[in-house]
């Protein structure tokens, strides 16, 4: 839960979706350094719901090994579309996804005010807006 957290504040809600979806971790010598969730969302549709990396192994390459394994499980699935949503102050997941193949689908206009309680503030910005993303598999 402590990793997750670190992608999403609040623990209301990714107990919701962790319930509904399919929790994968990665690990180095049997400690836990990373964890997403893919969660099914329409048919041939999968949401990456939430990525994070433990913050000591920041910068070593695990997140975007995470987004690839997430994008082949999708595959492996059958699913025809991944999708994943990040915070309009999420600057460096931008640049993962859109590295990994993603591009810009959409904005959800004031997500984070709506759904969270207590205000986000990443790399100086408010997060106010939900930045979607797809890609075809």
């Amino acid at each position: 839960m402590d990793l997750l957290l670190l992608a999403d504040p609040s623990e209301k809600l990714v107990k919701q979706y962790v319930g509904r979806g399919e929790c994968y971790i990665a690990q180095i010598n049997e400690e836990t350094v990373g964890v997403y969730v893919l969660l099914p969302t329409r048919p041939d549709t999968v949401e990456l719901v939430n990525i994070a990396v433990a913050e000591h192994y920041h910068g070593q390459g695990i997140g975007k090994t995470l987004v690839r394994d997430a994008i082949q499980k999708a595959k492996q699935y059958g699913y025809k579309i991944i999708e994943v949503g990040t915070g309009n102050s999420s600057i460096g997941q931008l640049a993962l996804y859109q590295k990994c193949g993603f591009r810009i689908t959409g904005v959800d206009r004031d997500f984070f005010k709506i759904h969270y309680d207590e205000e986000i503030v990443e790399n100086g910005i408010v997060c106010v807006d939900m930045i979607r993303l797809a890609q075809q598999l």
